[in-house]
This record gives structure tokens, C-alpha cells and sequence, in this order.
């Protein structure tokens, strides 16, 4: 009885374990935003990619201080884009080609008191769908792993069973007890 009891829950762990992802990729949680950092002797400018906009984030690299009166150009992949001031201090742009997966080249050219400069980088935009995918490779791996140890748990049980049995079947055949 308690046998089929053991079965019964190791049967239901690893239904669990293979039914699918973990929480979070089966809600329709968003994988983490794909964020770029260039950095120059004078400046400091972190983006961060949602969908097919790049919000920039540009400071000083003395104090890191909030840059907000500067003029700020991104070169994407080859093409120029304009960005657009926000009342919070960031800068905006809206590009279709951050949408594509794959690594790419990213300028930012700034123009601000005391001059310009640009700073260079590249970035990895990662497609939406590769966390969904990653996440049920990790469930199905986890499936795999608690199927092996219910292989080798039901091994050793039975191996323990049959050794009691054959230490059973040794005193009761023994002549002398």
C-alpha cells in the first residue's frame, strides 16, 4: 500500500514538473528590457529598449548629474535618429529597428555646453519570445531531473526489498533455528 501511495505522489511530481513552464513565463510575464550603456570621458548615457523605444538616460560622468539641455543623436544600426527631450530629463526614440533581434552598433552623439562628443557601443536585443522558450526548456529539464531521481529512488526501494526478502528466506530455511 505504501508503495503504490510513493508511485502515486511520484507520478503526480513529475506530471507537475513536465506540465510546463515556471510561474512567470506562463502569465505573460515580459522579459527583462534590453539596456545599452556608453560611456566617454565627459558623459554617460544608459538606454533602455521597450518594444521599439529607446529611452536614454544622459549624465555627467564627474557628478552624475542629469544632462537635460543637451542636443542627443543616436545612430542605430547605420541610421540617424533624433531623440526627444522628456519633462523628466530623458531622452526618447521611436526606431523600427529596435524591434530586430541581434547584436547592434549604437552611437550617441551628444551636443552639449562645453561641446560634443560621441560615444560608442553595441547592444544585444534579445527577441520577445526567447524567455517564453528558455523557461520551458527549464521546466522541461527540471521534469528530466525529478523522473531520474524517481528511477533510482524506485531502484534503491527495490533493491532494499528484495535483499530483506532473500535475509528472510535465509533464517527460515536455516536448519539450526
Amino acid at each position: 500500500m505504501r508503495a503504490a501511495r510513493c508511485a502515486a505522489a511520484l507520478a503526480a511530481l513529475i506530471a507537475w514538473a513536465l506540465a510546463g513552464a515556471p510561474a512567470g513565463a506562463a502569465d505573460g510575464a515580459a522579459p527583462p528590457p534590453t539596456r545599452v550603456e556608453a560611456r566617454s570621458a565627459n558623459f554617460l548615457a544608459v538606454g533602455v529598449v521597450r518594444g521599439d523605444t529607446l529611452s536614454i538616460h544622459l549624465t555627467r560622468a564627474l557628478d552624475n548629474a542629469p544632462v537635460p539641455d543637451a542636443v542627443l543623436g543616436v545612430t542605430l544600426r547605420g541610421k540617424s535618429y533624433a531623440t526627444t527631450a522628456q519633462a523628466d530629463g530623458s531622452y526618447t526614440l521611436q526606431a523600427p529597428e529596435l524591434t530586430l533581434p541581434g547584436k547592434a552598433a549604437v552611437e550617441f552623439k551628444v551636443e552639449a555646453t562645453g561641446g560634443a562628443e560621441k560615444l560608442a557601443t553595441t547592444m544585444e536585443i534579445v527577441p520577445a519570445g526567447a524567455a517564453t522558450a528558455d523557461a520551458t526548456a527549464n521546466a522541461r529539464q527540471l521534469g528530466w531531473w525529478v523522473l531520474n531521481f524517481g528511477v533510482c529512488i524506485g531502484f534503491l526501494v527495490l533493491m532494499s526489498r528484495r535483499r530483506k526478502r532473500a535475509a528472510e528466506n535465509a533464517s527460515g530455511s536455516d536448519p539450526g533455528a
